[in-house]
């Protein structure tokens, strides 16, 4: 069985604030292979989501105590907002669970913070390595030390609309160049004469950005901190939108209209550029008479470049101070590596990062075309990059703001680039 063979194995929110968060781990003895199973321990669990989220969760737990009785796991959940509003309250105090549920945007701050508990001497022994690819293991790394284990994956993907594409005349997107896709978006628009359109201004997502500037070897932002780019290079970027924002994507206006649902989920817009993830709440709202969606790679900007890479939906970690790291490391592996995980939560956390999770799921068409996806995007998938800066999200919110400003028209490319560089000065220099 799995579970014996891993026992025996040995083997902010995101503001442009950075907050000051008390994290001093403390006294540590040095980690033992595996947990003591003759241990009574009881360890904290947080995670975000819903009712449905917390039954799966519950049923996990459940399994877990048949294989280890004498560790007790107190799960508590809340929305995504609440949730991290509530760790930035117990890492003043000192006071974070056990074991968390993470997202990659605070990774560095609570890193940096001294809050969680370094993970690689639990690595390739209570933590088993095998079903985890390297690529996978790389994202929860800051500054050379393991401090989260994702536990799904995502890609960034081109979504397309098969019914309006049918209605157009317009066959899927064969690939090719930004300039292409930009081509393919307007045959859609012009045949649909106003009912829909080819797709929306790609140059309003920080993300669409990021993988231009991959392509060229560069990051978005580096390790140190640096952004990986100039306001010549940002002017470039925003000024390729200008087509798109004169006629061949979707109104600004018609946008606003359509909220809170976007213009894609709304049957507005024939394509978005998005993770991989987002599909089943985009066929969700389209609602009765749509069963599946076109889902293929990005536009390329060079041939031959590694410009895509795997994100993680979610990771987990654990608090530095927690007083039962085997017991931590060895839950976080079940929760993770365990085949009776990846069958209980199938894809509700993302598509399993661990084969033995994902081979044990049962994969609903879209969770299947999503794993096809991935697997077809292979030759462009690199390292992940840097860990996201803090205040990461401050910057994509900006870099949105004012890619809406600029389909409105109410400001121009280079009065944009200002702002944002005048944003990113504050954000990286607080």
């Amino acid at each position: 069985m799995f579970s014996k063979k891993r026992l025996a194995a040995g083997t902010a929110l995101a503001t442009g604030a950075m907050l000051v968060l008390a994290g001093c781990a403390g006294e540590s003895a040095a980690p033992a292979d595996t947990f003591d199973p003759d241990e009574k321990v009881t360890l904290n669990l947080a995670f975000w989501g819903n009712d449905v989220r917390a039954d799966l969760y519950n049923q996990v737990i459940d399994a877990f105590n048949e294989e280890y009785p004498n560790i007790t796991v107190n799960s508590t959940f809340l929305g995504f907002p609440e949730f991290w509003e509530k760790r930035q309250t117990e890492a003043a105090g000192g006071g974070l669970p056990d074991v968390m549920q993470f997202d990659y945007s605070y990774l560095r701050q609570y890193a940096q913070n001294g809050l969680l508990l370094d993970l690689d001497p639990y690595i390739g022994g209570i933590i088993d390595k095998e079903p985890l690819a390297d690529n996978i293991l790389k994202i929860g790394v800051v500054e050379d030390t393991t401090y989260a284990i994702p536990t799904s994956t995502n890609a960034w993907g081109l979504f397309t609309n098969p019914k309006l594409l049918e209605t157009a005349g317009v066959e899927e997107f064969a690939g090719g160049s930004w300039d292409d896709y930009t081509d393919w978006m307007k045959t859609i628009t012009d045949a649909a004469g106003g009912e829909f359109y080819g797709g929306s201004d790609y140059t309003g997502r920080i993300q669409n950005f990021e993988l231009q500037l991959r392509s060229e070897g560069k990051n978005l932002f580096n390790e140190d901190g640096t952004a990986g780019f100039d306001e010549e290079r940002l002017t470039e970027f925003w000024e390729e939108g200008a087509p798109i924002r004169e006629g061949i994507g979707i109104p600004q206006q018609k946008v606003e209209e359509l909220s809170p649902l976007g213009s894609f989920d709304s049957a507005k817009t024939a394509s978005e550029l998005t993770w991989d993830n987002f599909g089943a709440g985009y066929l969700g709202n389209l609602g009765e008479g749509y069963t599946e969606l076109g889902l293929v790679a990005p536009p390329v900007t060079e041939e031959g470049a590694k410009d895509l890479y795997l994100k993680p939906s979610m990771l987990h970690a654990i608090a530095a101070k927690t007083k039962h790291p085997e017991a931590a490391a060895t839950l976080v592996d079940f929760l993770i590596n365990s085949p009776e995980s990846g069958k209980i939560f199938g894809t509700n956390r993302g598509l399993p990062a661990s084969t033995t999770a994902l081979e044990a799921a049962d994969l609903d068409p879209l969770s299947t075309q999503i794993k096809e996806y991935e697997a077809s995007i292979a030759d462009r998938l690199g390292d992940a990059p840097p860990v996201p800066i803090v205040g990461y999200g401050t910057l994509e919110e900006k870099f949105r703001q004012l890619g809406t400003e600029l389909n409105f028209g109410t400001i121009t490319v280079e009065d944009a680039v200002k702002q944002f560089f005048a944003e990113m000065d504050v954000v990286l220099n607080q």
